[in-house]
């Protein structure tokens, strides 16, 4: 079982939902990464969404944008990615951790060479952001080759059938986006995600992970008592932007502590 099966299943077990905070590697400052990781897991982190920062990230509004053009600037690149995510598996053996990013990056790098490289460091699972299901069973297939999970994403706009094509190439968790428009565009209705959670389990036995829009504990309650994950990112990233880089890890502690605490209550 995959360490996101794993994690899922215990906490399916102990009747609680997922915290699964986003950040951008290498934002604020590379030097940051490791600590805001660790802070995150010791907040109630049960899986963690690692950004791979690139040039045109077209599905992320200005605040992840910005987390993207620092760590730009900072000089990170993929291969640095993996040094980050090699240096927190070396303290941490249990948490999963999800690249999530564009396409670009990985074909320049090579879907084989990605894939070994991924799994040598350490990666659980892999969301690209601008591969469609449809075109993605090659993607789907080497990650599966290496024991990576493919995660895809779902909009209110998918269609019955682009449901049932995620659920075919799909492992680990189903990630719905909760709103129309880009990350941190616009406020989530509960009423209508709630309403489209029920459609997709019809067509697939993976935890729903929900984002985009949540941004305090009480709309993280409202989330978890519908879905099986709360993913939260540029409300994490905005504190980060309020504090001096080396506060960045206490910044997001606090953030991730709260929202924790709106899930458990749930």
């Amino acid at each position: 079982m995959s360490r996101i099966a794993t994690v899922f299943s215990q906490l399916q077990a102990a009747g609680k939902k997922a915290l699964i905070p986003f950040v951008t590697a290498g934002d604020p400052d590379p030097a940051q990464t490791l600590p805001v990781l660790n802070a995150l897991v010791e907040a109630g982190a049960d899986v963690i969404e690692l950004g791979v920062p690139f040039s045109d990230p077209m599905a992320d509004g200005p605040t992840i944008q910005r987390a993207s053009e620092r760590a730009l600037a900072k000089g990170m690149t993929l291969a640095k990615v993996f040094e980050m995510v090699r240096a927190f598996r070396a303290g941490n053996a249990t948490t999963p951790i999800v690249l999530m990013g564009y396409a670009n990056p990985i074909e320049a790098m090579g879907l084989e060479a990605f894939a070994q490289a991924a799994a040598a460091a350490g990666v659980d699972g892999v969301l690209v952001v601008d591969y469609p299901p449809e075109e993605s069973a090659e993607f789907a297939a080497a990650m599966r080759a290496v024991d990576i999970d493919p995660i895809f994403l779902l909009a209110p706009t998918s269609t019955d059938a682009r449901i049932a094509q995620v659920a075919e190439v799909a492992s680990g968790y189903v990630y719905y986006v909760s709103i129309k428009g880009v990350t941190g565009s616009a406020t989530l209705n509960l009423a209508e995600v709630a309403a489209r959670i029920p459609l997709i389990r019809q067509r697939t036995g993976l935890p729903v992970g929900v984002g985009f829009g949540i941004r305090d504990a009480e709309t993280a309650r409202g989330i978890a008592a519908i879905a099986d994950a709360v993913v939260v990112g540029s409300r994490l990233i905005e504190e980060m932007e309020r504090h001096p880089a080396a506060q960045a890890a206490e910044a997001v502690r606090a953030v991730a502590t709260d929202i924790r605490r709106g899930i458990d209550a749930a």
